[in-house]
């Protein structure tokens, strides 16, 4: 998975959803991985699955990383 610009996952809300940011650009409320690769998909990175996700050292996980997804 490769980006040019930075991807951002920021603290769960309290409903356990993740905002994520592409560049300047937030895509959504993400609820788990795949949530996080379907918005990345559609920002362009079509290599974007649940595995390539969860071990990204592109993605900036504020808040606990890929795993955490409760307030």
């Amino acid at each position: 998975m490769t980006s040019a610009q930075p991807v951002v996952v920021y603290p769960p809300a309290a409903d356990g959803g993740r905002r994520v940011r592409v560049g300047g650009q937030f895509l959504g409320m993400a609820y788990g991985l795949l949530d996080v690769a379907d918005f990345l998909r559609l920002a362009g990175m079509e290599d974007a699955d649940e595995a390539s996700v969860e071990a990204s050292e592109l993605i900036e996980w504020r808040g606990g990383g890929p795993g955490v997804w409760e307030p």
